[in-house]
């Protein structure tokens, strides 16, 4: 009992941790955060933090491979819930309004930022996650084409590699204006050029 209790507070503060570095990057990026801060913003030692994540390229890697999970699960979410492609596109121009509006930023597109300077397990699964997206957004882009609901020319992989960096863009540009509209009329612009 008292292992199984211990293995549950152990995995709450890993999540807790990831939880907390996760907003780090998302409003400073990964190089604008230490140990120091999460464990400090935890109330636990660096220590502690390391028994966790050995080293902060764990802690990245972990972080990025929550965020695409949890990112896969909201493209099912919408594939189940809205039966339409231009309703997918609505719905996933809403994943990154959602963010937006906390003041952070797409977790991998701020990792994209930084790329240069990440280890190579972290530089790796942030093409993974935008490879993920454009293959879902590719797939929505071909069914809209097909059934007439969706308009655009070349090919549906440009155009989704078109989608993602137009939000991703829409994000880097609204957020120090602090100006949620601004990304609203780059995205509306976008799904209007889709149709």
């Amino acid at each position: 009992m008292a292992e199984t209790q211990q293995h549950e507070r152990d995995a709450g503060t890993a999540e807790r941790a990831l939880d907390v570095a996760e907003k780090l990057v998302q409003t400073r990026g990964f190089n604008g955060f230490s140990y120091a801060h999460v464990a400090a913003d935890l109330g636990i030692t660096k220590a502690s933090l390391h028994y966790h994540f050995p080293g902060k390229a764990e802690l990245g890697e972990a972080l990025i491979s929550r965020y695409a999970e949890r990112f896969a699960s909201a493209l099912a979410r919408i594939d189940a819930e809205r039966p339409t492609a231009r309703g997918r596109l609505e719905a996933y121009v809403e994943l990154y309004a959602d963010v937006l509006v906390g003041q952070r930023m797409c977790l991998c597109g701020m990792l994209a930022a930084e790329y240069e300077t990440l280890p190579p397990p972290m530089a790796t699964a942030i093409i993974g996650f935008f490879d993920a997206n454009q293959a879902w957004l590719t797939t929505v882009l071909e069914s809209g084409r097909s059934d007439g609901t969706l308009s655009f020319t070349g090919d549906a992989e440009e155009a989704a590699q078109a989608v993602i960096g137009t939000l991703e863009g829409a994000m880097l540009i609204a957020r120090p204006y602090r100006d949620l509209a601004r990304f609203h009329a780059a995205a509306r612009r976008l799904l209007d050029g889709l149709v």
